[in-house]
């Protein structure tokens, strides 16, 4: 796998805890191996409750990033931390960058294993400059599409959160308020516009960029969240989907270089099993996530997004 070292993990017998001293010692150092190496997987430090991983992420000091606007069901848990995604674990949840369907978006992401897997339930990461020369390399013609019109993103919402897909959020908790004038308004500060058949929204946002340029790697990235608005392959028909992408051009997919792009993402990841006690940072700027089917429970994987 050509991404395979990209991933950094760090267990250091001589630092016994990652609190404000700790982190504040280390952080110019963890910041720019957080740039080289795209994630940093902290082992072996004593983070054992929610409360400790919301202390690590306050000793880090990155503004929080509200999580308004996106399309996956979370819950607060304490502080700055929230559930990952509340669908059902045995379904995978696609490669995307955090929120890049909408013009604003965290730049850091930091993941707890509170509960360790006994069997599958990873999070595969990968680095978005290597999606991006092999799609070019190997669909030219589409890249340069997506680089001229970018993508349309298009999610159909209810007034109740679906917890059978991972994209499941209503627009009531997409958007905290019960009010369709607010949630309007809202929207619109993100990019977004409401059309409303009953309780329903329909929420259009682009065309977003699909490709974006990364100063600090000085790299193009496969920044988009196209691959999890598309569905996992074969996982239902498109007309039933209640989230969807298309060309900025307002031009539909090609399903056979969709195909292709999931089979090079899967090729190019790193999926370490999760440990109890585990926490992981990600650059969301230029590492694109996943979740693996959970195999064996349980599971419980907490997050943070900051700006």
């Amino acid at each position: 796998m050509a991404t395979a070292k990209f991933f950094h993990q760090l267990q250091l017998p001589h630092q016994k805890s990652l609190n404000d001293e700790a982190v504040r010692a280390d952080k110019p150092w963890l910041e720019s191996l957080l740039v080289k190496s795209g994630a940093i997987l902290f082992r072996g430090f004593p983070v054992i409750s929610p409360s400790d991983f919301n202390n690590v992420i306050e000793a880090y000091g990155f503004p929080e990033f509200p999580y308004v606007g996106g399309q996956a069901p979370r819950t607060q848990v304490v502080g700055r931390v929230y559930t990952a995604n509340e669908s059902p674990l045995d379904k995978d949840i696609p490669f995307h960058h955090e929120m890049a369907y909408l013009p604003d978006f965290p730049t850091k992401l930091f993941f707890f294993c509170e509960e360790e897997p006994e069997k599958g339930g990873e999070t595969p990461i990968v680095l978005s400059h290597i999606i991006y020369e092999k799609m070019k390399q190997r669909h030219p013609d589409f890249v340069a599409q997506l680089e001229e019109n970018g993508l349309n993103y298009i999610k159909i919402a209810g007034d109740e959160d679906n917890l059978a897909s991972f994209t499941g959020s209503s627009w009531k908790s997409t958007y905290k308020t019960d009010d369709k004038s607010v949630a309007a308004e809202r929207a619109a500060k993100h990019g977004t516009r409401l059309e409303w058949t009953g309780n329903t929204a329909k929420m259009i946002t682009g065309p977003l960029p699909a490709i974006r340029f990364d100063k600090e790697s000085n790299r193009k990235t496969w920044f988009n969240s196209l691959a999890v608005a598309y569905g996992v392959p074969t996982s239902e028909k498109r007309e039933n989907r209640s989230t969807y992408v298309e060309l900025g051009s307002g031009d539909p997919l090609d399903d056979d270089v969709m195909k292709d792009l999931f089979r090079i993402l899967e090729e190019e990841c790193v999926a370490i099993p999760w440990k109890k006690g585990d926490v992981l940072l990600v650059n969301n700027l230029t590492v694109l996530h996943s979740r693996r089917p959970l195999i064996k429970a349980p599971r419980r994987i907490l997050a943070s997004l900051c700006k």
